[in-house]
């Protein structure tokens, strides 16, 4: 009887993703008071992206509803520092030509201290949302901070799998532009050695976790 051949090694050497709810389920076991720590711990090396940017600059950051690293303290580094923070909208163009919802983000003024205070509906897709008729393109911001499932050593980002972040930085990032500049923002335990990587998807030019801060 012979035996089995062995696999190929291009097929051994495959990289493949953990599932994301293998990250869902950990953030979701965290209580709030150790959500509030991290999300201190990892405000503290926003100092180091400071060294980075302009004088009023344009941050993009989210609210963190589903369970990821707060991101008050981005809003509060904001305000401390004179710098402009800006919030997401999904398909704020409506459908392209093929009737598909518009993917591409674009972002919102924000005039409250508290990402709680700030009125808001829920998108379909479950994200909550603030209308206001003032409306910023990706490319007009200096920073944006990115939401994420997981993300690896050289900087390839899993996210929700919608593609909304891959879709309004993916003209810039191929064309070179210097910004936006994308950080993300996440757990320690979200970072992983290596992920698989798709021809669409961006990359982060940075990462800020509670134990620092690193460049891409």
């Amino acid at each position: 009887m012979h035996p089995e051949p062995k696999k190929a090694m291009s097929e051994e050497s495959e990289v493949s993703n953990p599932p994301r709810r293998h990250f869902t389920r950990q953030r979701r076991q965290l209580s709030d008071g150790a959500r509030r720590n991290m999300g201190q711990a990892a405000s503290m090396h926003l100092t180091k992206l400071q060294q980075r940017l302009p004088k009023n600059a344009r941050i993009g950051l989210y609210y963190d509803g589903f369970g990821e690293l707060p991101t008050q303290p981005i809003l509060d580094w904001c305000q401390r520092l004179g710098y402009f923070p800006y919030l997401p909208v999904v398909g704020s163009l409506g459908r392209d030509s093929n009737g598909n919802d518009d993917k591409h983000l674009r972002f919102v003024p924000v005039y409250h201290s508290k990402l709680l205070n700030i009125p808001t509906h829920i998108h379909r897709l479950g994200m909550k949302q603030n209308h206001h008729r003032r409306l910023l393109w990706a490319r007009e911001l200096d920073v944006i901070i990115c939401p994420l499932v997981a993300v690896d050593l050289n900087g390839n980002r899993m996210g929700m799998g919608g593609g909304f972040y891959d879709t309004t930085l993916g003209k810039s990032y191929r064309s070179g532009a210097k910004k936006p500049l994308k950080i993300g923002w996440c757990y320690d335990f979200q970072v992983v050695e290596q992920l698989a990587r798709q021809p669409w998807d961006v990359p982060l030019d940075g990462l800020i976790t509670p134990s620092g801060i690193r460049w891409f």
